[in-house]
């Protein structure tokens, strides 16, 4: 295989016994990588990578919070390490954007996640935004950069942060209704970045077929259209049947099958960030990513058609989005 994945130790350092979003969870993930891959060092991301995304007021607020273990908002936590793994976390993505413009997939495997947090806040477990940080870090050499996030939950800081660019088209299927809200279809950008934002909310129960659906018609022709210099994933497998969540109906072959999707759609190289997935089969779900990287096989399961809802909300997005 000639990807990478960029992961370390220092991940398990940021621990509350009792979470969802804990070191076991991260071991878990890790389970799914194979032996033949490429591993490389976490590094930390500079203060000036994390300043193009997060406001310098929040990043000393959240330095100091970090000295001791207490929760900052009513699911996310912090402990001594955190800060600094956040650090590493955000650093590992901008590594894994660079070895994707390299030419190499990489998938970063790092915690905490980061979708959820904003240029000034943290939220939904996420402290700083990892892959928002790669995307502005890589604008600094390329036009243009798509960010598409599977994780079940809306990549609400994601977008927010690129709302109003033209150089980030980002794109997110998630779960209609759900946390932390938002992501609705109507929410298509502002200013410059007018119909940059692409948001496929699907009912609880979604499958593949609803998924490749939103990718096949929607998200891959916006790729192609698009035509970006790099293309960033947030990685959450919290779709799987088997999480913790359980609204959706994902089986770990899906993501390879999407992971797939995405690699054909433009030949580029991938550079995935873990988000979240908290169900047992999450080691089963990277290991189909890196198979599909790989060019290897994936066996497809039969599985029901696209809902009615999913069909309807693909129709709406193509009269919004028109290419």
């Amino acid at each position: 295989m000639t990807c990478r994945a960029v992961t370390g130790k220092i991940f398990c350092r940021h621990h509350m016994e009792g979470h969802p979003e804990n070191r076991e969870r991260f071991r878990l993930a890790l389970s799914g990588v194979p032996h033949i891959v490429r591993r490389l060092d976490p590094v930390p991301a500079e203060e000036r990578d994390l300043e193009r995304v997060h406001r310098r007021q929040y990043l000393a607020w959240l330095r100091g919070m970090s000295a001791g273990e207490c929760y900052i908002d009513f699911n996310t936590y912090v402990c001594g390490d955190s800060f600094e793994v956040a650090r590493y976390a955000a650093g590992s993505a901008v590594l894994a954007a660079g070895e994707a413009l390299d030419g190499h997939d990489c998938f970063a495997l790092v915690r905490p996640p980061g979708h959820h947090a904003g240029p000034d806040r943290a939220s939904g477990y996420c402290l700083l935004n990892n892959v928002a940080v790669a995307a502005a870090w890589a604008l600094d050499s390329v036009d243009r950069v798509a960010i598409l996030d599977w994780d079940l939950h809306h990549g609400n800081g994601t977008q927010e942060i690129f709302y109003a660019s033209d150089r980030v088209l980002f794109c997110s299927v998630h779960q209609a209704e759900g946390y932390p809200g938002g992501g609705k279809p109507g929410e298509t950008g502002e200013g410059a970045g007018r119909g940059y934002t692409l948001n496929a909310p699907l009912e609880p129960g979604a499958g593949i077929a609803d998924y490749r659906l939103v990718f096949s018609d929607v998200f891959c022709p916006a790729l192609g259209w698009f035509r970006p210099d790099l293309i960033l994933v947030s990685a959450g497998q919290d779709a799987l049947a088997d999480d913790s969540k359980a609204v959706m109906r994902l089986r770990p072959g899906d993501y390879g099958i999407l992971t797939r999707m995405l690699r054909e759609t433009t030949d580029l190289p991938l550079a995935l960030v873990l988000e979240g997935g908290y169900g047992p089969s999450l080691g089963r779900a990277v290991n189909a990513i890196f198979r599909a990287l790989g060019g290897r096989p994936i066996p497809e399961e039969p599985s029901p058609p696209a809902a009615r809802s999913t069909r309807d909300l693909v129709r709406m997005l193509k009269r919004v989005h028109s290419w």
